[in-house]
């Protein structure tokens, strides 16, 4: 996807993809990973996503990754918190205590930019981009993460020629291609979401499937 894409959904505020309460698997499947408060937990392409608010109100240092200012920005504004700003390497950060956001080119990040990661926690990054650009937003995040680093994975399975993504279909032969080279990777739940996907439903999907994996860097 090229960054003009995701520049013009914010602008026409065509964003389907935010929820407005926190994400009912993070808040039961994250204690399972056992990270403890003070840890460094990456999200990447964060958008304005109140899972991170949920994330920093259990005592964690939040580092988000995101391409668009205008959701950057909305997410201090909407948590009523004004950020300190800076340039570094090409990214604008936005810092307020326990959570800073780059924002910027996510593949262009490097590991001394967001610090030792020892958690990550992705609802909506790998299923936002094309199956040409999955190996690559993995071997980014390989890169980016600390070696003894835990995350939760959220991914949608439907069948793909019924709607176009984003957000795309990766079903669990693909998560564990991409992921098993270098994660224990577990699926820990599995849900039937159709019902509460207009959006799936009116475009005639018969199946949409959300799946949430527990991974251990190997």
């Amino acid at each position: 996807m090229e960054p003009q894409f995701w520049h013009e959904r914010w602008a026409i505020n065509q964003i389907g993809f935010n929820q407005s309460d926190v994400n009912p698997y993070l808040v039961k499947l994250w204690p399972e990973l056992n990270v403890n408060r003070g840890e460094r937990v990456l999200v990447p392409l964060c958008g304005k996503t109140i899972d991170m608010t949920w994330l920093v109100s259990q005592g964690l240092h939040v580092v988000g990754a995101e391409l668009s200012e205008t959701a950057v920005a909305a997410w201090f504004s909407e948590n009523g918190l004004t950020p300190v700003v800076e340039e570094r390497r090409g990214f604008k950060v936005y810092r307020h205590d326990n959570c800073e956001i780059w924002c910027g080119d996510f593949f262009a990040l490097k590991p001394g930019d967001v610090g030792n990661c020892t958690a990550f926690y992705d609802r909506a990054a790998l299923i936002a981009l094309p199956a040409d650009m999955r190996w690559r937003y993995v071997e980014q995040l390989n890169r980016l993460v600390a070696q003894d680093c835990r995350g939760l994975l959220v991914t949608l399975d439907y069948d793909q020629s019924q709607i176009p993504g984003p957000p795309f279909s990766v079903d669990e032969d693909e998560v564990q291609q991409l992921l098993s080279p270098e994660w224990r990777v577990k699926m820990v739940g599995d849900w039937d979401v159709l019902e509460q996907s207009a959006k799936f439903k009116q475009a005639g999907v018969t199946r949409l499937m959300e799946y949430a994996y527990r991974l251990f860097r190997r």
